[in-house]
């Protein structure tokens, strides 16, 4: 089930807070697993059964560990085979097609594995898993002995399907005592207003246009529709991606949750280093808590800060898909980021911000052709257009057309895309005396009002359109 479709906002949801705020508190969490395990079986009822899977080995491993702290020798194994048993359920639903059609072509076997299953969202719930057994085990949380409430934490519908990977640690409190309250429920509404808008308003016409441009063979594009393309896509994926973070958050609010946040505007940054701190923040504060500094951080010198740093990349290409170009991303991002580190993060502290931020748009850019491109050769030669190396024209009528039509979208998705409507709350609408602080209040529940409405709009007349990320 989507969070932009009919069935969500004016069933699915009404129905669910109604039954929540009108239940008895102690069965509160009940009817939220309930509303998620229901959320989760929209689409694919069976795939309900690995989630049950995730969260009852998870549920009897962080038990283990907990009654057996004072073995240390059997709490390690325990912990070993929780890493074991999850990351196994991960490559058997989702890189075991990937690993066998490899080893087919290398050596000229015929293995089929047939059609496995891919369970939505199965890379979030099994980090979000992994991450609660060690949290256990390192003593930042009490293993949960109540199923209905662990089953509860893993299956949240706001952040079951495509995060933010919400840890153990940060929500341990809200699962039995979280207060709700209609300020914090006004504040959830507007924010999921807000993501919504980015999905349906913003990403899904970014969207379309880079898919009518990434579908064109790399030949018959000019170098300006290429750039449109790219940039097109940029814009989507972090509209689509923080959309849905965003209402993520805002339906954790509703029901009294305090999620952590997920992006802090990305695209200001001024190196690709400090754009991986504000982009997808779950998931690069997991990987530094639980493979980076377990690793060893920067603690054992140049050679093996390197080496953690490029296993970390790697890691995250291969999260990210069973794809060679996912592979090639992440080691892209690994090399670069590895280079900022030895010297050109002190280069650019030398240069004007401008060129820094020109730089850390260009490589991110770079990044995501071969994040969208569907094989390596595609992608190449999508890099060849865009910097006018394989002679096709600077300029044609598709991308006059391409800009005519779908400039002015860009355009705002550019602008919304930068800190603009924080700066311009603190400047002109700021706390003040009565009168201001009313007026401010009408402008601002009239532009979520309009908001809303247009929303709707593009709600009840799009077709389907799923988020980026389901498929990671």
């Amino acid at each position: 089930m989507l969070f932009s479709s009919t069935v969500f906002l004016f069933l699915f949801l009404p129905l669910t807070l109604t039954i929540y705020f009108f239940s008895p508190r102690k069965l509160r969490n009940t009817v939220l697993l309930l509303a998620s395990l229901f959320f989760y079986a929209w689409g694919e009822p069976k795939f309900v059964l690995f989630l049950f899977l995730s969260i009852l080995l998870n549920y009897v491993f962080a038990l283990l560990v907990d009654q057996n702290r004072e073995k240390r020798v059997l709490v390690k194994w325990v912990l070993g085979v929780t890493v074991f048993a999850n990351l196994s359920i991960l490559i058997i639903f989702k890189y075991a097609n990937f690993i066998v059609d490899n080893i087919n072509n290398m050596f000229g076997t015929t293995i089929e594995l047939g059609n496995i299953p891919f369970p939505l969202g199965i890379s979030f719930f099994t980090f979000q898993g992994l991450s609660y057994v060690i949290d256990v085990y390192r003593k930042d949380g009490k293993a949960q002995k109540n199923l209905i409430n662990m089953a509860m934490y893993k299956a949240l519908f706001p952040q079951l399907i495509a995060g933010p990977i919400v840890r153990y640690v940060t929500v341990a409190d809200q699962i039995t005592d979280r207060k709700e309250s209609l300020p914090k429920f006004a504040e959830g509404t507007k924010r999921f207003i807000i993501g919504l808008a980015k999905k349906m308003i913003i990403a899904n016409n970014c969207g379309w246009v880079a898919d009518q441009i990434f579908s064109m063979p790399a030949s018959e594009l000019s170098v300006g529709l290429a750039w449109i393309g790219i940039i097109a896509y940029s814009l989507q994926i972090y509209f689509d991606f923080s959309g849905y973070s965003d209402m993520a958050i805002g339906l954790g609010k509703m029901f009294g949750f305090d999620f952590l946040e997920n992006f802090n505007y990305p695209y200001i940054s001024r190196s690709a280093t400090e754009f991986w701190r504000r982009w997808h923040i779950s998931l690069s504060t997991w990987f530094k808590d639980y493979l980076y500094i377990p690793l060893g951080g920067n603690r054992g010198g140049t050679f093996k800060t390197y080496r953690n740093l490029f296993i970390v990349w790697l890691a995250t290409g291969i999260w990210h898909g069973a794809a060679w170009t996912f592979i090639a991303w992440g080691v892209y991002y690994g090399v670069l980021i590895m280079l900022e580190k030895a010297f050109l993060l002190k280069f650019l502290k030398s240069i004007p911000r401008v060129f820094q931020h020109l730089y850390a748009l260009l490589a991110v850019m770079i990044g995501w052709v071969f994040f969208r491109a569907e094989t390596f050769t595609y992608g190449f030669n999508y890099l060849k257009v865009m910097f006018g190396a394989n002679g096709n024209p600077v300029w044609d009528r598709q991308a006059s057309f391409y800009f005519s039509q779908y400039g002015i979208i860009l355009l705002i998705a550019i602008i919304a895309s930068m800190p603009v409507i924080p700066f311009i709350k603190d400047r002109f609408l700021k706390q003040g005396t009565v009168g201001v602080t009313s007026s401010r209040d009408l402008i601002v529940t009239a532009s979520y009002a309009v908001i809303f409405f247009l929303t709707l709009v593009s709600v009840v007349s799009s077709t389907f359109n799923p988020f980026i990320y389901f498929r990671f």
